[in-house]
Parts: C-alpha cells; structure tokens; sequence
C-alpha cells in the first residue's frame, strides 16, 4: 500500500518521510480571474535577531560526522551533503558543512516532502490574514473537489494528517515502464484520483494521524482558491523574496531541470536527476542546505507567522498514530499542525523538522527549539537498499553533544 507518492521505494521512521512523488503542476486551482498580487508585506511578526549569513566560514565539525562522511560513498548512499550549526554557548552561528562523492557544498537538491512545512507556513498566514479559519471544512473552499462525504474534514485536519482522506492512487511510478520519473499528473488529478475509488474517510475525521500527501495537495489548492493566485506566486511572494532564498524555486509543470551545481540522481542504472516536479505543493521544491537553514530560522524565530499561529507549529495532535503511519515510532502521533515532525532521537534529545524523498534524493532539516543545534542534510540513494540508516547516523550523530536543558525542546 502506497500513502505518500514521493516514498517510491523506501518508508523511514524519523529518519526520512515519505514525500508524495507528484507533478508540479503549478495550474491555478478554480481562481478564473486572478486578482492583483498585494504589495508584499513584511515578514517579520515578532522583533528577533536577524538570521546569520547563508554560509560563513565553516568551523569544526563533530568528529562522529566526519568519520560518518568519510565512510561514503558506499552501496546504499552516492553521495552526501551535511550542513551543521551549533551555537552553544551563545557563539555566533558558524556553519559547518561536509560533503562526500561528487557533491558540492552549495548543491541544489530537490527537498520532496520538506516543501509541506513551506505549504503549511502559508496556510498558517491566511489564517493569520482572516482568509482561512482552520476549524472550518476544507469542503466550503473547494467544493467541486472534495465530495460531500468529506464535507466534515477541516483545513486543520489538512495540516495535521489526521483528516482521514484517501491514500494517493494511480502516480507516476516505476510500475508506468520505462521513463516514469518524466510522467506527470496535475493537483487537481492527484486528489481526485485518491478520491475516486474511496466513498467514505478511513476513520472519522480528527480521531487518528496518517501522513498523506495528499492533504497538502488539498492544502495547496486551497491557497490558490483562496487568493486567486497560484501557489508559486504566493510562495514566493510570502517566503522566498522576503527571506532571500535564492536558490529556492518551484519548477513550472514542464521543467525537468535541477539548477547547478547539483549532484545527479540514480534509481537503480536508470539516472533520475531530470524527472517531473509533480509533487508541487507537496514535494516539488528545490533548494539548497543554507536556504533550508536559513528558512528554519526564520519560521523558529517568529518571521514567519504571528504568535497565534507560531504555537500551532509545534502543536501535534493528541491522538493515536495510525498503524500505517510508520513515520511516527510508538504509536504517537508526530506531525504538528505547521508541518513540522517532532522526534526523540536515541540521546533523549527532541528535535523538530522535516524530512523527504525524491528519486534520487533524500533530505531532512531539524533543529532544536532554541535553533542552538540545526541540521540539514541530503543523501544520494543508489535504491539498492534502504538508506534510514544512513539518515538516522547523521542525525544523531548531528545532536550528539547537545545539552541537557535542550532535551525538551526548549522554546528559542
């Protein structure tokens, strides 16, 4: 059973979420007149300290890293691109970022599921803007696309997995023959699809977690109803010009292309590196290590959303986790209303992030609360093997010498 298209191959616990493989199809939602883009506005809800530079000089890196490093490239993982940060004790940040086989150190990499947590950060603004009310169903945005049997499933429900809509169905994958990664479904065909052959929720909206991407399509469509733009323009209106992502980008539906420098894709002896963005809202993304930091940052230090909504990013459900649901360990449920994943690495330490899975590329970004410890990774999977052992090495080896007083994810 599939439930999240860009985990073609491969299912992690903690260590790589299963992105929605999906075609960027940046096609506006229902919106037939668009009205004028609103002057952009101001990102920045709380006073904070302004994020450090992208990428200063690099500075000593955990011994444990590099030897991790130094152990690649191997059969599972092609190749790797590690950035850490570590401030304790009030230093300025000075990143440090390590590479193995042929990566570069500002390689751009396509970051699948991470792009639901800049999905969810704009929902989150048109709650904050009065455009959304969270508690209301998804059904009264778009309801030409939601069929009525899902007429009690709420926006909120959207963002924290636990609206009970169906599993994707029928995407792209290596079952299609010969160039699937190329192959290409709209949002609009995504989520009719899942629900196509599903005439009732899986359970009752609101009572149990199941990751699926297919919620964030849901989402993503909503933001174009609601606006009357698309969900490129208010992405890159609401959070990459303000915080000078440079090399942060949604492809347009027919764009195949990774910008350079980047590290190539395989899946098997078929190379992935040019395949179809379909994932778009959900898993289209690109980026690069220092803008994913950079945009952890600022969403940590309040840029991003109200104090209202910034509560909401680390707000997970209290409800049961899905038995399906194998990102989440123990039964508990560990996505929160923003996007983010709460994990309890093996040292006790609580970290929040995102991870995600493209052919060809898996990525993660986490941090503690106090942003004083920060990771972002990407790894090249050969498709040979499992890589969650690679993912969970790194990120524990990431926040091996964090402190006691941030076991608990102390607020930054």
């Amino acid at each position: 059973m599939r439930h999240h298209p860009s985990a073609l191959r491969r299912m992690y616990v903690t260590g790589a979420a299963l992105a929605m493989t999906t075609v960027s199809a940046t096609v506006p939602a229902m919106a037939v007149t668009k009205p004028p883009l609103a002057p952009e506005r101001s990102t920045t809800w709380a006073t904070s300290t302004p994020a450090p530079d992208p990428d200063p000089a690099p500075g000593p890196a955990p011994e444990q890293m590099r030897t991790l490093l130094a152990r690649l490239p191997d059969q599972v993982v092609a190749g790797a691109l590690v950035r850490l940060t570590d401030t304790t004790g009030g230093t300025t940040a000075t990143p440090w970022t390590g590479t193995a086989g042929q990566v570069s150190r500002d390689a751009h990499f396509r970051i699948g599921s991470v792009t639901k947590t800049f999905t969810s950060t704009v929902v989150l603004q048109l709650a904050a803007e009065h455009r959304v009310t969270l508690d209301a169903p998804a059904r009264r945005y778009l309801p030409t696309l939601i069929p009525p049997a899902y007429g009690k499933v709420t926006v909120r429900q959207l963002l924290d997995h636990t609206s009970g809509v169906p599993a994707p169905a029928g995407i792209p994958g290596p079952a299609d023959g010969p160039g699937w990664w190329l192959k290409s479904m709209t949002p609009q065909a995504v989520v009719r699809q899942a629900f196509a052959n599903k005439e009732e929720p899986s359970t009752p909206p609101g009572t149990t977690q199941q990751y699926n991407g297919v919620n964030t399509f849901i989402a993503g469509l909503l933001v174009e109803k609601v606006t009357g733009h698309t969900f490129k323009a208010e992405l890159t209106r609401r959070i990459i010009r303000p915080l000078a992502l440079h090399d942060t980008s949604l492809p347009a539906p027919t764009d195949t292309t990774v910008p350079t420098p980047h590290a190539h894709g395989y899946v098997g002896t078929d190379e992935v590196t040019e395949q179809s963005p379909w994932p778009w809202a959900e898993g289209g993304l690109i980026s690069t290590a220092a803008d994913l930091d950079r945009f952890m940052t600022a969403l940590f230090r309040g840029r991003l959303l109200p104090p209202a909504q910034q509560r909401l990013l680390f707000t997970v459900p209290d409800v049961p986790s899905a038995p399906t649901n194998t990102n989440c360990i123990n039964h508990t449920s560990c996505f929160s209303t923003g996007g983010l994943m709460r994990v309890t690495l093996d040292n006790g330490i609580t970290v929040w992030g995102k991870t995600g899975s493209r052919p060809g590329w898996t990525t993660g970004t986490f941090t503690t609360r106090d942003l004083k410890h920060r990771v972002t990774y990407s790894l090249n999977p050969t498709g040979t093997a499992s890589e969650r052992p690679h993912v969970m090495a790194i990120v524990n080896a990431a926040f091996a010498t964090t402190r006691e007083n941030t076991k608990k994810g102390g607020t930054p």
